[in-house]
């Protein structure tokens, strides 16, 4: 037996008949592993909007697992095809070779992209997409003849995954601190959270466009003959829910189209539906140079990512004799025949429902849920866009992040999922959630807050 394992939690196992697995061989990601391992979270389960854990209770997932399970849980038409798929073909390479499920997989993404954005390619999560855009933006610009272009531009508080190349470009100190000096020629941009001007804002926040001047003085700096290219998360989600001010994005495009500067989106998080469209690019009516995708790709079922880039990007590389290697880069496992079979038939879970939209029809009853709660005590900030939500409490003296933490912890005890950051707690539902379930989960969280105050 585990001695590090709450005798409560093994008295409410054993009383379900539940066996807890010996935990001391798991090293967790992104996890208090002392705390974690006090007291287990064990999930078993998972069907539409909820999760069971290993003693039967039922937990309302406000979170899409991490940000991923857009269209709910243990849906049979993704199940079934990942089932048919491992039976008919288990793995094929797509290095010199390929499989039909890729290439209909790039065609009905390209389909829903931004116009012009029509060029897929396959990674196995969002921390590897990111990887993949920053090195097609770097061999686009050698392959053009303007190898200079070396420098990769990020924002404070960002977050592009946890390989070397996005804890580079991205901003979260948390993530960066343990491991060196990182890449050589990043800087980053200014973030754009701004509570003096923009606390409680519903939607875009009004302040902020000139934010996106940052770059002008990166410019200045550098030249921008060294820039290849600037990477922001539309919305910034694992930081807290940073949602753009209002003409932010738009200025951003239009001072990286001026100085020869490629714009990539991070829509790791945002693509398939959270922002009211399929992509936030739709969303906010910018349209990126690349952008990277994973999460929603695949419901969270198989892991998968991907960069669609425009056209005119990839036809640049299109040059030289024909049997020779284009850009060097891939995965043994891209475009993986499972994760293009779950894929698909997450593609066609989403047409069917209308989900890629229906955070459109929900949004004003999620804003007018999660604003309720500014008159709670700490909460100094809500910010919301589409189906996602962020609450941010003030830090406990001398212990920041630890008031958030203790509302997640009372919320499992009551039987609801949620994500913090810092000190942000984070909602993001399933697409398919309901408005009664939007109440559940807002009136659950501020019986939490009430009780850390």
């Amino acid at each position: 037996m585990n001695k590090a394992i709450d005798p409560s939690l093994m008295q409410a196992a054993e009383a379900t008949g539940a066996q807890l697995p010996p935990m001391d061989a798991h090293w967790m990601p992104f996890t208090a592993n002392r705390q974690y391992k006090q007291a287990p979270r064990l999930l078993v389960r998972a069907e539409g909007m909820h999760y069971w854990d290993h003693t039967g209770r039922q937990v309302l997932d406000a979170a899409s697992g991490l940000w991923c399970v857009n269209a709910g849980h243990g849906r049979q038409r993704i199940v079934r095809a990942i089932q048919a798929q491992a039976a008919e073909l288990d793995y094929a390479p797509t290095f010199q070779m390929g499989h039909p499920k890729a290439f209909e997989l790039a065609e009905r993404i390209a389909a829903i992209a931004p116009a012009g954005m029509n060029r897929v390619f396959f990674a196995n999560s969002g921390s590897e997409a990111v990887e993949t855009a920053l090195k097609m933006a770097l061999a686009y610009h050698r392959v053009r003849g303007e190898g200079s272009r070396t420098r990769l531009i990020g924002r404070e508080r960002g977050y592009h995954g946890v390989n070397f190349g996005g804890i580079s470009v991205g901003g979260m100190v948390g993530n960066r601190k343990m491991f060196g000096p990182l890449l050589p020629g990043v800087d980053h941009l200014r973030h754009t959270h701004d509570p003096a001007r923009n606390a409680f804002s519903v939607g875009q926040p009004a302040h902020g466009a000139e934010l996106a001047d940052d770059l002008e003085r990166l410019v200045a700096l550098h030249d921008a003959s060294t820039i290849a290219a600037v990477i922001v998360e539309p919305v910034a989600g694992s930081t807290g829910v940073l949602v753009p001010p209002q003409g932010y994005l738009q200025r951003l495009r239009e001072i990286c189209d001026r100085h020869g500067i490629l714009l990539i989106f991070d829509e790791v998080i945002t693509g398939f539906g959270r922002t009211g469209q399929p992509f936030a690019a739709q969303t906010f009516g910018v349209t990126p140079d690349l952008m990277t995708l994973a999460k929603g790709i695949s419901n969270g079922s198989v892991p998968m990512g991907a960069v669609v880039a425009r056209q005119a990007i990839h036809d640049v590389f299109m040059t030289g004799p024909e049997h020779l290697i284009e850009f060097f880069h891939g995965y043994t496992y891209s475009a993986h025949p499972l994760a293009c079979a779950a894929a698909l038939a997450t593609l066609d879970t989403y047409a069917e429902e209308q989900l890629l939209t229906r955070a459109g029809t929900l949004q004003t009853h999620f804003a007018q849920a999660v604003h309720a709660l500014r008159e709670e005590p700490n909460v100094i900030d809500v910010r919301n866009i589409g189906l996602v939500g962020g609450i941010e409490l003030a830090p406990l003296p001398g212990e920041p992040s630890k008031r958030a933490f203790n509302v997640f912890l009372d919320c499992w005890q009551q039987g609801l999922l949620l994500r913090t950051t810092g000190d942000t707690v984070a909602l993001s539902p399933p697409l398919i959630v309901e408005t009664g379930q939007i109440d559940q989960i807002v009136a659950m969280l501020r019986a939490a807050i009430r009780r850390a105050a």
